[in-house]
C-alpha cells in the first residue's frame, strides 16, 4: 500500500478583512501570485469536525498560549452534498510548536477515519504510515477525544511565482458551523455564522519569511495581526466555554453602513453639504 501520508511545517500571519476589502486584495495580489489548481472561480469549501476532551482540553491549550499544543480534525474538500462513507478526507492532526505549525495528515475514507477517531479502532496501513495512525489512536484514547465542533467556509486560495515558492495566501470567507449532528452527511444540519458574514479570514502562509511586498502591502492597507481560531470561535460562539479576550464579536466589528460602502468623494460632498448650507 501507498504512502497516504502528507507533512508540512509553516508560519501563519492571520488578519480579519471586510469581504469587500478582500475582493481588492486578492486581485492585487493575483498580480503576483497564481490561483491554486485546487481553487475554482469563487473558491471552495471547507469543512472540519474537531474533537476535544470532554473538558475541552484542546481549546484551553489555546486560548493559554501553550507553546506546544495540538488539535486533531477530519477534513473534507469541497461541498457537503453526497458525503458517504466512501468519500476521501484528511485525517489531521495540527499542532503548534512556538511559531511554526506543523501539520500531518493522511487520506482516508470517511467511513474508515471515523472508524479511526470516533470508534477507536486500528485501520489498515502501510508500514510508514503506522506511527501516525499510532499516534491519532493513542491521542483519542489517552485524551478521551470525541466531536466538539464542525466548522465550513469557502476557501480561495493563491499561491507564489518563482522566488515566492512556499508563500501561500488564503481568503476565507462565510464562516459558520455547528454543535451537534457532527456527521458530514446529515443534509438538515442547521449551521450558523461563527464570524459575521460581512468578514473573512486572510491567512498568509510562508515556509521561512513573509515577502517585503506582502509586508508592503498589509502595511499599506493598514491590516492588523489578529489572533483568530475557527475551532476557538466555534466553541465559544456555540457557548461551550467562557468568551475568551480573543473572540470576535460582531459588535466590535460591524457592517459598513450604506453611506460607509459609497465612494470616498461621495461621502465627502455629502458630509460637506450641511457645512455649505450653514455658511449660506
Amino acid at each position: 500500500m501507498a504512502s497516504r501520508l502528507h507533512s508540512f511545517n509553516r508560519f501563519e500571519l492571520k488578519y480579519l478583512v471586510p469581504v469587500d476589502q478582500a475582493a481588492e486584495i486578492r486581485d492585487e495580489l493575483a498580480e503576483r501570485m497564481d490561483a491554486d489548481d485546487h481553487s475554482p472561480v469563487g473558491g471552495y469549501g471547507v469543512w472540519s469536525l474537531y474533537y476535544d476532551s470532554p473538558q475541552l482540553q484542546f481549546y484551553w491549550e489555546k486560548i493559554e498560549g501553550l507553546k506546544f499544543r495540538r488539535k486533531l480534525r477530519i477534513r473534507h474538500y469541497g461541498n457537503l452534498d453526497g458525503v458517504t462513507d466512501d468519500s476521501m478526507v484528511c485525517v489531521e492532526i495540527k499542532q503548534r510548536v512556538n511559531r511554526v505549525t506543523q501539520k500531518r495528515r493522511i487520506m482516508l475514507p470517511y467511513g474508515v477515519a471515523r472508524q479511526l477517531c470516533d470508534d477507536r479502532e486500528m485501520v489498515d496501513h502501510s508500514p510508514k504510515e503506522r506511527a501516525f495512525i499510532h499516534e491519532v489512536l493513542d491521542l483519542v484514547v489517552r485524551t478521551n477525544l470525541r466531536p466538539a465542533a464542525i466548522t465550513g467556509y469557502q476557501r480561495e486560495a493563491l499561491v507564489g511565482r518563482a522566488e515566492d515558492t512556499g508563500l501561500r495566501v488564503t481568503f476565507d470567507r462565510r464562516i459558520r458551523g455547528r454543535d451537534r449532528d457532527f456527521h458530514f452527511g446529515i443534509e438538515t444540519a442547521e449551521n450558523r455564522f461563527t464570524i459575521p458574514p460581512h468578514l473573512s479570514v486572510m491567512e498568509i502562509k510562508v515556509n521561512e519569511r513573509t515577502p517585503y511586498w506582502i509586508t508592503d502591502l498589509a502595511a499599506r492597507r493598514n491590516l492588523n495581526l489578529i489572533r483568530v481560531s475557527k475551532y476557538v470561535q466555534s466553541i465559544e460562539a456555540f457557548g461551550l466555554a467562557p468568551r475568551s479576550i480573543f473572540h470576535i464579536n460582531e459588535a466590535d466589528y460591524p457592517p459598513p453602513t450604506p453611506m460607509e460602502k459609497q465612494p470616498l468623494e461621495q461621502r465627502s460632498a455629502q458630509l460637506d453639504a450641511p457645512l455649505k448650507a450653514g455658511a449660506q
